[in-house]
């Protein structure tokens, strides 16, 4: 009786054992894994507004260095011009007024 006793229980318990492990293992939804989902579509709008924002400091940084080498350059043009200006003027009175 003792023998057969013992061999039950260790038959029931093997069985609870093995068809527990598996229902415990499983997601409320087996299809579907919503939080590995969620964090890949995270990362996609974290990435689209990276390079949203490295895109608008770009277009930023081109703007800027455009207006300032525009205004460089033609401030430089008329002080050249400015000073072209007063060579020739003094060449004239320097021509007119011998010492």
């Amino acid at each position: 009786m003792k023998t057969g006793f013992r061999f039950s229980a260790l038959l029931l318990g093997a069985a609870l054992v093995f068809t527990a492990a598996p229902g415990w293992s499983q997601q409320p939804y087996p299809g579907e894994d919503h939080r590995a989902k969620e964090d890949a579509k995270a990362a996609g709008h974290e990435a689209k507004d990276a390079v949203k924002d490295s895109g608008r400091a770009v277009k930023h940084g081109t703007q800027k260095a455009y207006h300032s080498t525009k205004r460089h350059t033609k401030r430089g043009a008329h002080r050249v011009k400015n000073a072209t200006t007063g060579a020739v003027e003094g060449a004239r009175e320097g021509a007119h007024q011998p010492n």
